[in-house]
C-alpha cells in the first residue's frame, strides 16, 4: 500500500504516522541503547564537536543490530521511500538514521543537512517520540524561507516531518525538557 504525499513547500508533516504503542516502544528501545552507552555526542560534519552549535547526542540505527521495533519502523519508511520514488521520482535507494536526544537547554543552530559538495541526501525525515509534549517545552522544529519568515514545528510523538534536503535550512530550538526523535535522510545513490 502506498503513502500519499502531500507536499507544502517542499515540507510533509504526518501526525499519527506511528501509533501509540509503537512510539513507546522506540522510546524504550532509545533508553536501551542509551543505559548502554551507544549514545554519544553528536558532531558537526564528521569531526568536530561544538554544543554551542549543536547540543545532542545520537545513536546509529544500523542493520543487523536493530532492535524489533526498529525493524518495524524501517519496514515503514520503506514502504515511504518507495512510495516517494513512485510519486515525485526522486531516485531514493538508502536511509541513514540515529536517534537524536536533545537535553533541557539543548538546540541546533540554524543549518542544511546537506554536506558541502555532497548531493546524496535528497529527503531529509525526523520522527518524533515525545509524549505528552506541551508547548512550553519548546524543542520546534523551525524551518526558514527565502524571505526570512519561518515555520516551526512542534516535536509530538508519532508526527514524521519529511522535507526536501537540497538547501533547506532549519534549526532545533531550545528545549525545556528531554527532547527524543528518530533522525535521517533518503539519499540517492553515490
Amino acid at each position: 500500500m502506498s503513502i500519499g504525499v502531500e507536499w507544502a513547500d517542499g515540507i510533509w508533516v504526518q501526525d499519527h504516522f506511528l501509533a501509540s504503542p509503537q512510539v513507546r516502544s522506540l522510546v524504550d528501545c532509545a533508553h536501551l541503547r542509551r543505559e548502554r552507552g551507544d549514545f554519544a555526542v553528536a558532531r558537526i560534519g564528521s569531526a568536530q564537536q561544538r554544543p554551542e552549535i549543536r547540543g545532542d547526542s545520537t545513536c546509529w540505527i544500523t542493520p543487523p543490530l536493530l532492535l524489533p521495533a526498529e525493524r518495524t519502523l524501517l519496514a515503514e519508511l520503506e514502504r515511504l521511500r518507495s512510495s516517494l520514488n513512485a510519486q515525485d521520482l526522486l531516485g531514493l535507494f538508502e536511509l541513514e538514521l540515529h536517534y537524536a536526544w536533545y537535553p533541557p537547554g539543548a538546540g541546533y543552530a540554524r543549518h542544511v543537512d546537506q554536506p558541502q559538495g555532497r548531493a546524496q541526501r535528497r529527503v531529509s525525515l525526523v520522527l518524533y517520540l515525545n509524549e505528552d509534549w506541551t508547548p512550553a517545552a519548546g524543542g520546534e522544529l523551525r524551518f526558514f524561507d527565502a524571505t526570512g519568515l519561518h515555520r516551526d514545528i512542534e516535536p509530538i510523538a508519532g508526527r514524521l516531518v519529511c522535507f526536501l534536503t537540497p538547501g533547506r535550512e532549519h534549526a532545533v530550538l531550545p528545549t525545556q525538557r528531554d527532547r527524543l526523535s528518530i533522525s535521517g535522510w533518503f539519499r540517492a545513490r553515490d
